[in-house]
């Protein structure tokens, strides 16, 4: 553990900051704050900093709270010569990795929640499929570029204190850090403005939170939420260090208002699962444990913008929308999955047979896009991107590869009544169809 102390100054109102005297060119930088004084080991950082090394570092600091505050580079970077990341750096012993074990002593509600959070254990993925894809069937590099970079992998040290370039740069939000501490406050809060108001942004969510497989920043950008705050930004007072919407803000909500923000009723957390009642990630979506209330105090959320009938209303067509995803789609495939192992017709190995990608695309793409579109009301993606993709995908592909493999084997599954269609659609139903078009269409 390393070792880190945090000072405190006196604020001297008249003090400008060392890093924000004139640059090379001459000119002043526009922002110059009031900031408490440093320590001489921090002014010394700053020295060097501000001239020669990373220059914009230094601005980016000097425009923080932590400035103002008095916290300068040497309290965050501090390291004892013990620690196993500890090198010597201009008479100064530091460490490059800042964790929230560095963290703690000063925003410890912070990081005990942040530790019992998902987002501590994102890089725990080594058994993962999504960790066989990326470091087996696409290889190291690209799950280093690429998983890694998101969920955090092991930062390795080399024999003479340097960090392995193999393991770093990794700001993953799950990293694990060579003094045994999860994860790294710098995924959301940014080196080295450790800004709220960048945390606040949906952007911020979206560098991990989007794409095939988990696309919550592209469906909160096609919600209302995401337009109205896109068109209101400048009313949403992001950098308050309160805030509390019906208080501080009113426009819209953001992801950190759902999954970490204070309400009136209830206060804010670094534990971003806390309010989700289900778990859309596996193959059959589950209830997590105290289910109902993980749900209240979303709908405490809810709360501050919408009437009750609402909210609870909302919540019975999503529960229906999984129930759906569920029971018509997601049991009965990965019971088909199951026979076909059984009967020897599916090898252990993942991914050495057609089927096993299309299994993993129906519940790991597009069933995930379908659930995670009703849950954040975006309906293109709950439709379209959604169950769609699912319905194209188990009728087209599924079934028949799995027939393939194992003849009959989906045959009570086709007895089901969700499935009753495929036995064809009456000539009543057909000619409404046509009907439908001709009145639209003329055609």
């Amino acid at each position: 553990m390393k070792l880190r102390v945090v000072l405190t100054f006196t604020l001297l109102s008249g003090l400008l900051l060392a890093a924000m005297r004139t640059d090379a060119a001459g000119a002043r930088p526009a922002v110059q704050p009031k900031a408490a004084a440093l320590s001489d080991e921090s002014a010394a950082c700053l020295g060097c900093h501000r001239e020669r090394a990373a220059p914009a570092v230094a601005q980016q600091w000097a425009t923080s709270r932590h400035a103002k505050n008095g916290v300068g580079c040497y309290e965050c970077h501090r390291a004892d010569a013990t620690d196993p990341d500890a090198i010597e750096h201009e008479g100064f012993v530091i460490s490059l990795l800042v964790t929230p074990a560095d963290c703690e002593p000063c925003h410890e509600r912070e990081t005990a929640e942040f530790e019992a959070s998902h987002h501590a254990k994102a890089g725990e993925i080594l058994g993962s499929l999504d960790n066989v894809l990326g470091e087996v069937v696409e290889g190291p590099p690209a799950a280093n570029s690429g998983c890694k970079q998101c969920h955090g992998g092991t930062v390795r040290v080399l024999a003479d204190g340097r960090l392995d370039a193999a393991t770093w740069p990794n700001t993953g939000i799950g990293r694990m850090n060579p003094d045994g501490s999860k994860g790294t406050c710098s995924a959301c809060h940014g080196r080295h403005t450790f800004s709220a108001s960048i945390a606040r942004q949906p952007e911020n969510c979206g560098k991990c939170h989007l794409g095939p497989d988990h696309p919550q920043y592209e469906i909160y950008t096609e919600s209302k939420h995401g337009i109205t705050f896109r068109a209101k930004i400048a009313e949403m007072n992001l950098d308050r260090p309160t805030w509390v919407p019906g208080r501080d803000y009113n426009a819209a909500p953001t992801c950190a208002t759902c999954h970490m923000g204070a309400t009136r009723t209830q206060p804010g957390t670094h534990d971003v699962g806390t309010r989700i009642s289900w778990t859309l990630r596996p193959d059959v979506s589950v209830k997590l444990e105290n289910g109902e209330k993980r749900r209240a105090e979303m709908q405490g959320v809810c709360s501050s913008c919408h009437g009750r009938e609402w909210v609870t209303d909302f919540y019975t067509q999503y529960d229906a929308a999984v129930g759906l995803y569920n029971e018509k789609f997601a049991t009965p495939a990965k019971s088909v999955m199951k026979r076909l192992h059984d009967a020897g017709k599916l090898t252990a190995t993942p991914f050495d047979e057609k089927l096993e990608w299309t299994y993993y695309e129906l519940w790991h793409h597009q069933g995930r896009r379908a659930r995670m579109g009703a849950a954040m009301m975006g309906p293109d993606y709950t439709q379209w991107h959604g169950f769609y993709e699912v319905a194209k995908l188990f009728y087209t592909e599924f079934l028949p590869e799995a027939e393939a493999l194992l003849p009959g084997v989906t045959a009570d599954l086709r007895g089901m009544p969700d499935h009753a269609w495929l036995k064809g659609i009456s000539p009543d139903d057909r000619a409404k169809i046509e009907q439908y078009y001709q009145q639209r269409y003329g055609k």
